[in-house]
Parts: structure tokens; C-alpha cells; sequence
């Protein structure tokens, strides 16, 4: 009773004070409508994040999708390359990858960072060097760093554009071989990324990359203002270290967008205020009910309302027997694309696409005939844009069993990405399933998990490689239990025409059945690389066919990406190398017959480039001839010109280079100094090799001819020996005839004079001057016998002999045709004058002088002959006079 009149007596204050209780009524309502405009704000933000966060992750679904299938693309383009580092089939393979992904523009093989093979072909960019390109050398030599897969740009393109490069490194023998490269256009990248299709007024994209050189961010989508006030949410796409913002257009959309829902709050609130106000005029009864139903209303309203209108998901309200849309969410709205008022006004009729129309109507009538309480159902709506949307549908029915078919609820949730995704992966399976099984290398699939848990439990994983292949050796039975637990997962058709099986089931058998002893070293080769983490091998081995003949293959394996740790795929490949082992051991044989023919030259057999003169060949003569091994023949470019004699150096090099710009075949000879410092004569044969017409090598034979310049040496100093000797028998006759006959005319003279001498004192007289011209006549073959004497040698005997005493002996001789002549002869020569001479030529030189004034004197005139000496230039001379 007390608690009735307490609440009698506040209700009579209040509606003794209907001014007061509208404006206290009006401030409470408008707190509360605040708090939930507060909370209408924070859901629609998150809702925004959310539905922000879902477009990214389908962009980003999209984007890694695109790049796998670059993935994809690079591996099987990078299987191509032969163990020559040479494509096989590219124009084919490029054709068949860039025709199945629509994702990719073109592909490229980059053999040492230089573009030589593209698909689509474009000649603008063939023999491009990457890795000497300013632009964009770094991140080329980042994917060689990072040993994998990435995606460079976006760049301006030769054939005009910007797009990106995807680059794979590939490693041929543990060497760096190139590039596998993909390139997408960006038109195509923000096709395939889902960007373009993604319409909507409230957000806009943004594509960004750190430029590696200025650490500048850069821009690529038109849309460049500064959105670091906005709200944004970002994605990082790590293989080509790019950033993709999602950013609201309005820094107050949300709140434009509760805005009205506050002005409408808020003049309800007055309205409600001014309405309770006028209620409080009535009986307390009403006005109480009035309050407590309002309330509950309110509670009720704001509770379906926040739900119904927040739901990340699309909520409709659906007439059963018409169809038409009653009462429809936000989310609903922004999924179609349509404004609430434009929904209010169609039938789900209108929005489903017609394919699915009759399921849909069938479905819907076994609910309203009670044959199901709820149905779910896939479907596709029609978005305005005219898109098709995939959605996950769920009809609550809002009669009761038995009651006629009046309203249902449905629930609809987006799948478009789900359904894009699974068709994605079912597309790239086609499409890996057609590579496979057509690739003209015979492939396996096989299953190597069990086995890799198997070294585990032996604690083989992480040892040395010589522990692992010790332990291998020496257990035989492990190795064959490994072999069992491997599963052959799949074969291709080539497969069947390298093993020669009877179906491909003959090969789908447990391996342990298929690999023989012959294939043991290569089963075990795969053991040791997962032993050591790797994830590619390539050993040769041999396979023995049911036809019981032996074939070399080449076995590539190679783990399938995205299962390193499992090992649940890997792919095998066996290529049939037969026929080039054969050809490699005949082209052996053939070089070591050549190298043999070689070193029986007697010569040394050479080659060596044009441009540096560094030699890149030398038979085995060539240490033999100069002592030189052919580390130091291969040592420099300058290994030639130093070992060439100084005299002859400057010439010789220089007539290597004119001759080998003009000729295509010269020789020419020079001396070089062998290793101990001793002079080999060389005739060295070049042969240039040119290519478009450059010389680029030279090749030659040098040969020793040594012996034979020794042999031309001693001919020709023997044949200045004979004729040295000539001349001296030619001068040593005329001395002969000369002199002595000088000597045998007086002889005949003083003989004829004794005959009539009429005294003995006059014939003592004459026999004495006989003895003396026989004398003399003695002295004179005396030196004619020492001119004899030095015939055989070239070098003279030298004496040091006084000219008067010649030139007065000379008078001597000459006495008679001196006295036949009357002549007068004066030797006025001093006698301290000497001369360094031969006595015999002296005498010849002085007897011929002497005699021919006399012989030659004027037949008219005594002849008188005056002997002087004089000096001159501090030399003494001597003369006649007559």
C-alpha cells in the first residue's frame, strides 16, 4: 500500500509537471538514442572494416592465385632447358602456357640475366641485359639472392605500358643458368587481381611499391591524393614486395550516413516528448500503460533493429505467396548494389538469375506445402552493375505447421569468392593435369612423406652427406625398405613409351617392384638430398627394360612447391639420354684419337684468342720443345711477346697483327729463348679464324728449326771461306807472276853480262850482284810461302814493319829496269816511319807502285822518282813524285 502511493504520489508530480516530465523524458530518450547512435556507429565501422577486409581478401585471393599459376608457368617453362642449358620446344611450351593463363602476357627465358627466348615474340627486347640495366639490375640481382620466385615492377615496358616481371632463378649443376620469366601487363594484373570489377562508391584502390634505388613510395593507380587521414586498410603482396590500399572516398561517410537516423531520433524525441506531455493529461492508468508498453516496444525495436540492420550478412523479409521483398537489410542492399528504396519495391523474382529461377520456385513450394521447415540453397542473384553473384541462401519460414503460408526470413551470405576460388583451383588442376600428362618428358608423381618420416625415426635428416651415403653403403636392406615406402601417384603417357610396360597400371605398382639394382645409385642419390634439404637433383642412371636392354636416362627430381616439408609431391622426370651417350662417348674417342695425332707432331700445335693472344691449346711438344709447362703457355696474353729474342720482338708482334687483319694464312720465322736461355729458330704456320668476317681466334703449328738455321749458318760460312780463298789464289797469282818475274829478269840480265864480262874483277862484280838478286829472290819466296801459309785462314799476320827498308829493298829488286830506264830515284822516306802490314803484301803493294812509274814514265823523258813521307791529320802519308 505504501509502495502504491509512493508511485501514486511521483506519478501525480510527473503529470502535475507535464512540461518538466517532457523535457526530462526528452533529455533520457535523447541520451539513449545517443548510446545507440554511438553503438550504430561502431557497428557500422566494423561492418565497413569487415566489408573493406573482405574485398581485400578476395583481391588478395585473386592475386595469389595469379601468382601461383606465374609460378607454375616459370617451373614448367624452367623445365625446357636441356642439360646443354638449351630450350627444347619453347616456341611450343610459351605458346601452351600463355594460351592456358589468361593471367600472363608473355613468358621469357633469360639465359645469364640476357633476354634470348620471349613468347609472344618481340624482337624489341631480345639480347635485353637485365643485369648491366641501371633501372632495374637490383631487384634482378635480389631474385637471384633470394633463390626464388619474384615478381619485379611495376616498370615502363619496351613494348610500351607498365606491367611486371615475374623471375624465377634457375640453377643448372649448382650454377646460376638464368631466368624463367613471366610478364604481365598492369591492365592484366588488376584484371586477374579482381580491382576493376570491384565497384563501388564508397572506396577506391590503391597500388604502391618502395622504388629500390630512392626508397621513395611510389603511386600507380590514377588516383594519387593523400589518404593518410582516410581510413584505409592495406594489403602486402610479399614476392613482389607490393602494397595494395583499400581507402575509404569519405573522411565522414559513416556518420553522414547515421545522420538522418540521429535528426529522425532526435525529432522523435521531441515529438515524443510533446506527445507525453499532452498523455500526461489523462487518467494515470493510461498514462502508465502507455510508459511501460512504450518501453517494451522501444526494447523490442532497438533489439530487432540493431540486429536486422547490423547483421554482417544480408537479411530480407519476404511475402511467401508473392515474393515481394518486404523489409531488407543494408548488407542485403550493398550486395545487389541497389538503394533500400529500389528493393522495397522488386520480388526476389527480379534479382535471381534465370538458370536458377525454376529450382528456386520448386524448392520454395515443398516449404510452403510443409514438406520441408527450412531450406538452404546456392544460388546466383543478378547485381545491378549486371554481375552475377554467387550466394549461400537460408529460408526460415514465420508461419506455424499448419497454418497458411504468410512470410519467411532469408539469410544470404556472399560465396562469390569461395565459388571463384574453387573454380580457379579446378582450372589450374585441368590445366596442370594437361601439362602432365602431354609433356613430352616422361614425368612421375609419387608420394615420398612415409619415407621421410621414416629417416626421421633414423635420425638420418640434418647429418653430413658422408654419414648419410657411409650408413646407405652399408645397410643394403634400409635402402629397400625407404624404396617400399614411397607410392607412385601418378605416371604420364611418355612414361609408357620410355618403360614399355603393358598399361600405365603395370607402372601405378608399389616402386619397390619397378626400380631394379641398376637404378640403386640414383634411388640413393634422392635419399642423400632429403637427407640435406634439398629440393632438386638431377643424376644420370640406367634402366633395364622388360625387353631386358640397358638405356641411360636422365633423372630430374624436384618437390612440388608448397610441400618441402611433406613431401607429398614430388615430381620425377626421366628423360631417355641413350643416343647422346653414345654420341659423347664416340665424340671422346674421336678427341683422344685427335690428341694423340697431335702430340706426334714434331711441333708445337697452338691456338689462342685473337683479341688477348691468351692461348687456350698446346699439344704436349710444347713443354718439350721449350721447356715451358702449359700452365705458363696459358698464364697471360703476354706469355708470347716475352718469350720472343728482344731483336726480334717488336717486328714479329707487329707483323702478327697486319698479317692476321689481311691474311687468312701466313707464316714467318723468329727466334725465341727457351725456358733454359738457350735461342730456338721457330717458323711459326697461323691459320685466322674468322666469323661475319672478324678474326676472333688464330690457330698454328710452331716448328724447330733450329738445326737447320745451324746447318745454313755453317754453309754460308763456308761459302765466304771458299770465296775469300779464291780471291787470295787470284791475288796470290799475280803476286807470283809479278814479283818473281822482276827477279828472273835480272837474274837473265846479270846471267847475260857474266858471259861477256872481259875482266874477272867486272865478273866478280856481276857474280856478286847475282848473289844478291838471289838473295833477294829468297827473301821473296820466303813470303810468297807465307802467303801460301795464310790461304786457309782468314785472319792476316800483322807485323810491324819500317817503310824506308822496304821501299829501299824494293829498289833492289827493280835495279835492273831502273838502270834499263836511266831512271833517278830518291827514297826521301824518313826512317823512324813503320808500318803494321803483312811483309808479303807490303812488299807486293810497294813492287807494284814502284814499278809501274817506272814502266809508265814518259818514253821521251828520264823518269825521276822522289819518295816522301808527310802527315796529315795527325797520320803520316806517303807518295811518289815524277
Amino acid at each position: 500500500m505504501k509502495t502504491e502511493n509512493k508511485w501514486s504520489k511521483i506519478t501525480g508530480w510527473f503529470i502535475s509537471k507535464p512540461k518538466l516530465t517532457g523535457f526530462l523524458i526528452f533529455f533520457i530518450m535523447l541520451a539513449v538514442i545517443s548510446s545507440l547512435a554511438l553503438q550504430r556507429y561502431e557497428i557500422v565501422k566494423k561492418n565497413r572494416r569487415q566489408e573493406m577486409s573482405n574485398i581485400l581478401h578476395v583481391v588478395q585471393q585473386n592475386l595469389n592465385h595469379s601468382l601461383k599459376n606465374c609460378y607454375t608457368t616459370t617451373l614448367s617453362l624452367a623445365l625446357t632447358i636441356n642439360d646443354q642449358g638449351k630450350p627444347e620446344n619453347f616456341e611450343s611450351v610459351g605458346k601452351a602456357l600463355v594460351d592456358s593463363n589468361p593471367s600472363i602476357d608473355a613468358v621469357q627465358l633469360v639465359p645469364n640475366g640476357v633476354i634470348k627466348y620471349i613468347y609472344p615474340d618481340n624482337p624489341a627486347i631480345i639480347n635485353f641485359d637485365i643485369l648491366h640495366t641501371e633501372s632495374i639490375k637490383d631487384e634482378a640481382l635480389e631474385t637471384i639472392r633470394k633463390g626464388k620466385i619474384h615478381f619485379a615492377g611495376p616498370l615502363k615496358l619496351k613494348q610500351g605500358g607498365m606491367g611486371v616481371v615475374g623471375r624465377l632463378p634457375i640453377y643448372k649443376r649448382g650454377k646460376f643458368w638464368g631466368f624463367s620469366a613471366v610478364m604481365i601487363r598492369m591492365e592484366t594484373l588488376l584484371k586477374s587481381s579482381g580491382i576493376n570489377s570491384i565497384k563501388d562508391s564508397r572506396y577506391y584502390f590503391q597500388f604502391s611499391k618502395e622504388n629500390p634505388k630512392t626508397g621513395v613510395i611510389d603511386f600507380f593507380l590514377p588516383n594519387k591524393e593523400d589518404f593518410s587521414d582516410k581510413d584505409y586498410q592495406v594489403l602486402s603482396i610479399p614476392d613482389g614486395n607490393w602494397k595494395i590500399y583499400l581507402i575509404n572516398k569519405s573522411k565522414y561517410g559513416i556518420i553522414f550516413e547515421i545522420l538522418p537516423a540521429l535528426v529522425l531520433a532526435l525529432l522523435f524525441c521531441i515529438m515524443f516528448a510533446l506527445f507525453i506531455m499532452n498523455l500526461l493529461k489523462k487518467p494515470a492508468e493510461l498514462q502508465l500503460l502507455v510508459h511501460n508498453q512504450k518501453n517494451k516496444i522501444l526494447d523490442d525495436e532497438i533489439k530487432f533493429k540493431t540486429i536486422f540492420d547490423q547483421a554482417a550478412i544480408g537479411i530480407a523479409h519476404v511475402d511467401s505467396v508473392t515474393g515481394n521483398l518486404i523489409e531488407v537489410n543494408d548488407q542485403y542492399c550493398r550486395m545487389l548494389g541497389y538503394t533500400f528504396e529500389e528493393m522495397r519495391s522488386m520480388s526476389f523474382r527480379d534479382i535471381t538469375y534465370k538458370d536458377d529461377l525454376d529450382d528456386n520456385l520448386r524448392q520454395l513450394e515443398r516449404l510452403k506445402n510443409g514438406d520441408i521447415r527450412e531450406l538452404n540453397m546456392e544460388k546466383r542473384y543478378v547485381h545491378k552493375n549486371g554481375n552475377l553473384i554467387w550466394v549461400n541462401i537460408t529460408y526460415s519460414p514465420l508461419w506455424k505447421k499448419g497454418e497458411k503460408p504468410s512470410s519467411h526470413i532469408s539469410i544470404i551470405e556472399d560465396i562469390t569468392a569461395k565459388k571463384e576460388a574453387k573454380d580457379a583451383i579446378k582450372k589450374s588442376e585441368i590445366r596442370f593435369k594437361s601439362l602432365f600428362e602431354d609433356s613430352p618428358i616422361a614425368l612421375w608423381e609419387e608420394d615420398f612423406s612415409y619415407l621421410k618420416k621414416y629417416l626421421i625415426e633414423l635420425n638420418l635428416i640434418g647429418k653430413s652427406r658422408t654419414e648419410v651415403a657411409t650408413f646407405l653403403d652399408t645397410h643394403p636392406e634400409i635402402v629397400k625398405k625407404c624404396i617400399s615406402l614411397v607410392k607412385v601417384i601418378n605416371v604420364n603417357n611418355e612414361c609408357l613409351a620410355l618403360h614399355y610396360p603393358k598399361t600405365k597400371d603395370d607402372l601405378m605398382q608399389p616402386l619397390e617392384n619397378i626400380i631394379n639394382n641398376d637404378a640403386m645409385d640414383s634411388f640413393k642419390a634422392q635419399l642423400l638430398a632429403i637427407t640435406q634439404g634439398e629440393t632438386r637433383l638431377t643424376v644420370d642412371s640406367k634402366i633395364k627394360k622388360s625387353d631386358g636392354e640397358y638405356r641411360d636416362i636422365s633423372l630430374r627430381w624436384s618437390i612440388m612447391p608448397g610441400y618441402e616439408e611433406t613431401l607429398e609431391r614430388v615430381i620425377i622426370s626421366t628423360e631417355d639420354i641413350t643416343a647422346r651417350k653414345i654420341s659423347e662417348e664416340i665424340v671422346i674417342q674421336s678427341q683422344k684419337k685427335m690428341e694423340s695425332l697431335i702430340n706426334t707432331i714434331d711441333g708445337i700445335v697452338w691456338e689462342c684468342d685473337y683479341e688477348t693472344y691468351v692461348f687456350t691449346y698446346i699439344n704436349k711438344k710444347a713443354e718439350e720443345i721449350t721447356g715451358y709447362t702449359e700452365e705458363e703457355w696459358f698464364s697471360n696474353g703476354n706469355f708470347w711477346g716475352n718469350t720472343i729474342h728482344p731483336d726480334d720482338r717488336d717486328w714479329a708482334i707487329n707483323y702478327c697483327a697486319i698479317e692476321s687483319e689481311k691474311s687468312q694464312q701466313y707464316d714467318f720465322e723468329y727466334r725465341m729463348i727457351a725456358k733454359d736461355g738457350s735461342i730456338i729458330w721457330i717458323r711459326d704456320i697461323v691459320n685466322v679464324i674468322r666469323e661475319n668476317g672478324k678474326p676472333v681466334s688464330l690457330k698454328g703449328i710452331m716448328i724447330d728449326i733450329t738445326k737447320s738455321k745451324e746447318a745454313e749458318k755453317d754453309l754460308s760460312n763456308s761459302f765466304d771461306l771458299v770465296t775469300e780463298q779464291n780471291k787470295r789464289l787470284l791475288n796470290f797469282s799475280y803476286i807470283v807472276s809479278h814479283n818473281l818475274r822482276s827477279h828472273t829478269s835480272n837474274i837473265q840480265s846479270i846471267s847475260a853480262l857474266i858471259e861477256t864480262a872481259e875482266t874477272e874483277e867486272e865478273r866478280f862484280e856481276l857474280v856478286k850482284m847475282l848473289q844478291n838478286v838471289s838473295n833477294t829472290l829468297n827473301e821473296t819466296m820466303l813470303n810468297l810461302n807465307e802467303v801460301v801459309n795464310i790461304q786457309t785462314n782468314i785472319n792476316l799476320i800483322i807485323e810491324n814493319l819500317n817503310l824506308k827498308d822496304n821501299i829501299d829493298k824494293i829498289l833492289n829488286i827493280l835495279s835492273e829496269q831502273i838502270a834499263f830506264k836511266k831512271a833517278v830515284l830518291d827514297n826521301n822516306v824518313a826512317p823512324e816511319i813503320f808500318v803494321k802490314y803483312n811483309p808479303a803484301y807490303l812488299e807486293s803493294i810497294l813492287l807494284n807502285f814502284i814499278s809501274n812509274a817506272i814502266r809508265y814514265s814518259h818514253p821521251l823523258r828520264q823518269p825521276t822518282i822522289a819518295l816522301k813521307s808527310y802527315s796529315e791529320n795527325e797520320k803520316n802519308r806517303s807518295g811518289n813524285f815524277g
